[in-house]
């Protein structure tokens, strides 16, 4: 059975982030599933993420709430990661996630925005971008660019993209996997 992992994209997104994720973890052999969770303005297939950028989801978020996923992967960016975190069926199946053992993952704003909000962090080290990260308790706070505790991965922005998209890759499919990654990305 193929490794899943399901990213949701909104208005307002992280483009990077989202991009980068989706494209390495693809790369990876793992069945990325992208969906769309409504916005304020929207729930039509194309998100208009935070620089502009046009991206256009592949199913409702809605068509994804019994699946069991191996990784949720969170982008950032605002007020993408803001729209995330009120979604009432995203933040049911992060719990459902967490509370299963099985991969969270966020970068940029939303370990802050998302997770920390409706307390998936519990006690577990983390990091987000570093505007925010007073939004974090200090007791798990920090600053390094990717950070691993138990079953969440957190990173910093749209500069450490590809480290954490390679640090999923890495928690789903081994280090050696994500070394052969790495190295068709000339990162290594």
């Amino acid at each position: 059975m193929a490794t899943t992992a399901l990213v949701p994209i909104t208005d307002g997104i992280e483009e990077i982030e989202a991009v980068c994720v989706i494209d390495v973890l693809r790369r990876a052999g793992v069945d990325v599933t992208v969906a769309r969770v409504p916005s304020p303005t929207s729930s039509d297939p194309t998100v208009r993420a935070s620089r502009g950028v046009w991206l256009r989801a592949e199913v409702p978020l809605n068509e994804c709430l019994d699946h069991e996923w191996d990784a949720i992967v969170l982008p950032g960016g605002l007020p993408g990661a803001e729209y995330l975190r009120d979604d009432p069926e995203l933040t049911a199946l992060l719990e459902r996630q967490d509370e299963a053992g099985r991969w969270l993952a966020a970068i940029c704003a939303s370990p802050a925005v998302v997770l920390q909000r409706h307390g998936l962090i519990r006690g577990r080290a983390a990091t987000c971008f570093p505007g925010l990260r007073d939004q974090l308790p200090t007791a798990v706070r920090s600053d390094d660019r990717v950070v691993i505790d138990g079953n969440l991965v957190t990173s910093q922005g749209p500069g450490t993209a590809l480290e954490f998209s390679l640090a999923v890759v890495a928690c789903l499919a081994g280090p050696e996997r994500r070394a052969e990654i790495a190295s068709q990305l000339l990162t290594d």
